[in-house]
């Protein structure tokens, strides 16, 4: 895997909420889940049902977006995340690896049962206006 840089590492870091998009039959949808991220295979973790309206349209289309950001009206602190991923229901052969993860980052989700999806980026673009006036920080694994 290629290096991401530690700006974009500490980014993901400082935050907990994701915009997730699918997109079915041309109609795209967004969804704000929480996630976890696990770092040593650069992925994200989240939880909702199959049967949500993104749920079902991620099992019918893999390729999802992502973004995640901070909310300020300063122009120069500026920082938003988006990512271009593959979405898929965690199968149980690896599931209860992947939960401790999620689980350590949201202790109470173990009171709501609810499927475990693992986001994986493809690509990741981070701007990030500290860095200077529309900096954009890019990681592909290709």
């Amino acid at each position: 895997m290629k290096e991401i840089d530690a700006s974009i590492l500490e980014f993901i870091d400082d935050h907990h909420v994701m915009t997730l998009a699918t997109c079915r039959d041309g109609q795209p949808w967004v969804a704000s889940c929480f996630y976890a991220y696990d770092a040593k295979e650069n992925v994200f973790l989240i939880t909702t049902d199959k049967e949500t309206k993104h749920g079902s349209e991620a099992l019918d289309n893999k390729h999802v977006a992502v973004n995640i950001v901070l909310e300020t009206e300063k122009i120069g602190m500026i920082r938003g995340l988006q990512v271009s991923a593959e979405i898929e229901c965690i199968e149980a052969s690896i599931f209860s690896k992947y939960k401790r993860i999620y689980l350590k980052r949201f202790p109470y989700a173990v009171l709501k049962q609810s499927d475990l999806w693992i986001v994986k980026p493809q690509l990741m673009k981070l701007t990030d206006n500290r860095l200077g006036f529309g900096k954009k920080l890019i990681w592909t694994n290709n």
